[in-house]
């Protein structure tokens, strides 16, 4: 009688086999009796553990050879079965009998790679199956809404992905890689490694901003964090350093899309915003208006501004996203006004701990840079007079600090002009804090590079960063500006 066929094209469940191979995983444990050394090292390599074998008894066999080899003890079957005796297992796994036999199924360690190849296979097919049970069990019983269910089933799948390849990379092809990389940045002459910010200063701080780094932008409220980030998104995505325009991910979880659209206008128009919001716009305004609507109709920018985003949802939709459109750079803006339900019950801190691991996360796995916005607490305020912004004064969470790889704390004297007015510290009437337009960037950690102090120019009409530039006086609003790009 033949096997009952599901919808599918594949046996009914009750024929199918388990996803396993006995002799393969015979074989792993024999070559590690035979050659403990090599054969272990290159199951770890693998990412091989006592879970990858379906046995029991030979689960735990590995896990005792787990054990031995933390200790440093050599493994051998008399070793071994020792070390099962003195934990009351050696019965369980059919005694020493059983583990001579694992020896002589196997006369040479010669193919050990292939049988844990074998192994590891198998395992990786009973996770996706496990998987997708669990995935079947999430739909018929979880009371969340369907879009945070597919975040979680599409988490659990990629952590599968993820781990699925040995840590163990070759050292030879890195260096190559990195010497290439070199003599790229020696034939051009430029010293940007990775993605220009558009700012000189920064640029030359930073080196651009990396694949896999986490560059978190702090600010107090209303100092311009937003339209710094989004001065560099437009700087990314129209290529204006290295006539390289690359795409661009948002995620605006503060304002909504045509807050952002008219915001990023004004600013690439160069017509205040208050202009626009008032209908006082002249002929030349909706011209230049015209102009860059044109511009950034065209730009790779790809924007997401549903608000109160579980950082799971967030993380799928930047997969599907970067896979979609090949994101080179990601911005979250802001990061406070993520979720996460499954740790939002131990506090704010840890939920906040946890999001910012995750953004770093994400940035490690799809392999760019994640720019993201984030509040400070109120200490700038009550500490000095100034608001000199400090690491410490990130607000929720010190995780936030300790996963980043670049920290800059956005602030402007000017908001603090009332308790600086008269303080001589401030230097004569060419100091740049007299300047109400000036801004400072405190690069305040870099994990692969110096720290220090940027100054920037901040036009608070068009709300735009630039260049900082002495000479130049600004405070006045223009329909163009000295330094305007063509």
């Amino acid at each position: 009688m033949s096997a009952e066929i599901g919808s599918a094209g594949v046996p009914a469940s009750h024929d199918r086999k388990p996803l396993y191979n006995e002799d393969a995983e015979r074989g792993v444990l024999g070559a590690i009796l035979l050659d403990a050394q090599k054969v272990y090292d290159f199951c770890i390599e693998k990412q091989i553990t006592a879970e990858s074998f379906y046995g029991r008894a030979h689960q735990v066999i590995f896990a005792a050879m787990q054990d031995m080899a933390q200790a440093l003890r050599p493994i051998d079957v008399l070793t071994l079965a020792d070390r099962l005796s003195a934990q009351g297992k050696l019965n369980e796994i059919g005694g020493t009998a059983y583990l001579n036999h694992l020896l002589d199924a196997i006369p040479t360690a010669a193919h050990a790679e292939y049988y844990i190849d074998m192994v590891r296979q198998q395992h990786l097919l009973r996770r996706i199956v496990d998987c997708s049970r669990n995935s079947e069990q999430e739909c018929y019983t979880s009371d969340e809404d369907a879009d945070h269910v597919l975040s979680k089933v599409e988490q659990d799948f990629f952590s599968i992905s993820e781990n699925r390849h040995g840590s163990m990379l070759p050292w030879k092809p890195a260096v190559k890689q990195t010497m290439e990389l070199i003599e790229h940045i020696k034939l051009t002459g430029k010293g940007i490694s990775g993605i220009p910010t558009g700012y000189t200063d920064i640029d030359a701080m930073l080196l651009g901003l990396h694949n896999e780094e986490l560059i978190v932008l702090a600010a107090r409220p209303s100092m311009g964090k937003t339209s710094l980030a989004m001065n560099i998104v437009e700087h990314v995505v129209l290529g204006r350093t290295d006539n390289q325009p690359r795409p661009v991910g948002i995620f605006s979880l503060e304002m909504s899309r045509e807050q952002l659209v008219m915001r990023m206008l004004s600013s690439r128009a160069e017509v205040p915003a208050h202009r626009i919001a008032s209908g006082q716009i002249t002929p030349t305004n909706h011209g230049l208006l015209a102009q860059a609507a044109d511009i950034l109709m065209k730009a790779p920018i790809f924007l997401d501004d549903t608000g109160g985003l579980e950082i799971l949802e967030l993380r799928s939709r930047a997969r599907r996203m970067k896979k979609k459109h090949g994101i080179e750079l990601f911005v979250v803006d802001y990061l406070q006004l993520l979720h996460a339900k499954e740790r939002s019950r131990e506090g704010r801190q840890q939920e906040i701990a946890f999001i910012s691991g995750s953004l770093k996360n994400m940035a490690k796995e799809l392999k760019v840079p994640v720019l993201a916005v984030s509040q400070l607490n109120r200490a700038p305020e009550a500490r000095e007079r100034e608001g000199k912004p400090r690491l410490a004064d990130l607000r929720d969470s010190g995780a936030i600090e300790q996963d980043a790889d670049v920290v800059c704390l956005l602030y402007r004297p000017s908001k603090y002009k009332d308790d600086n007015k008269g303080d001589a510290s401030n230097g004569g009437g060419n100091a740049p804090e007299e300047n109400p337009n000036v801004a400072h960037v405190n690069i305040a950690k870099q994990r692969n590079g110096p720290t220090g102090n940027i100054t920037l120019t901040f036009r608070d009409e068009i709300m735009r960063f630039e260049n900082y530039k002495a000479q130049v006086a600004y405070g006045q609003e223009t329909d163009r500006t000295p330094e305007r790009e063509a």
